[in-house]
């Protein structure tokens, strides 16, 4: 029987909410190896590491969001300085695939298209509504296609990241090392291209 995405993270949520036990405190996620903290997340909860003092601030910052994990990692150079739990879209109102460019960045935002909802620490991936910003986090796909995380770690990712600052959202992808940039295709390069030309004043 083939699992789709929404399914799987539906099934991690249920599981969480039935069993609390299988939810690890945030104590316990901070004296975890991040890659392992990354994997024992439950919904709106996050991980944060970066040691900006040891130099590595000066590295690019980078994102992965894997809606089969229904999670957000971030990179320092290849190494992961913070992880989430993530909500992207239903089925109907998908989350794209492919790479993109952080186009706008809006740490009081109000939606264009769904009644001036809230979008605090918003940034902006597509010209056509798609985002990340802190929302309501279930733990499961149930957004019209942005990409929710918890309210803490929105305003931390905000700080860090810049326009042109690149997220990749994948459906296989399960956490851990920084994965090899996808080869876009032709449709997808050229819509990276505009949105990159964009940013230029």
């Amino acid at each position: 029987m083939a699992w789709s995405v929404r399914a799987v993270g539906l099934t991690l949520a249920l599981l969480m909410s039935t069993n609390p036990a299988l939810a690890a405190s945030a104590g316990a996620l901070a004296a975890m190896p991040i890659e392992q903290a990354a994997t024992e997340l439950s919904p709106n909860q996050f991980v944060w590491k970066d040691d900006t003092a040891s130099g590595a601030a000066s590295e690019p910052v980078s994102i992965v969001i894997s809606l089969l994990a229904q999670r957000a990692f971030v990179y320092r150079g290849s190494t992961m300085i913070a992880a989430t739990t993530i909500s992207s879209g239903k089925n109907g109102k998908d989350t794209p695939l492919g790479t993109y460019p952080i186009l706008q960045k809006n740490a009081v935002h109000k939606s264009n298209l769904y009644n001036d909802a809230s979008m605090p620490f918003m940034q902006r991936l597509t010209w056509d509504g798609i985002a990340i910003h802190a929302g309501r986090n279930p733990g499961f796909p149930d957004s019209h296609g942005c990409i929710r995380v918890p309210l803490g770690f929105a305003k931390r990712l905000f700080g860090v990241t810049t326009l042109g600052t690149t997220v990749t959202v994948t459906d296989d992808f399960e956490g851990g090392a920084m994965p090899e940039p996808p080869v876009a295709d032709q449709e997808t390069a050229i819509a990276n291209l505009r949105q990159s030309v964009s940013l230029d004043p």
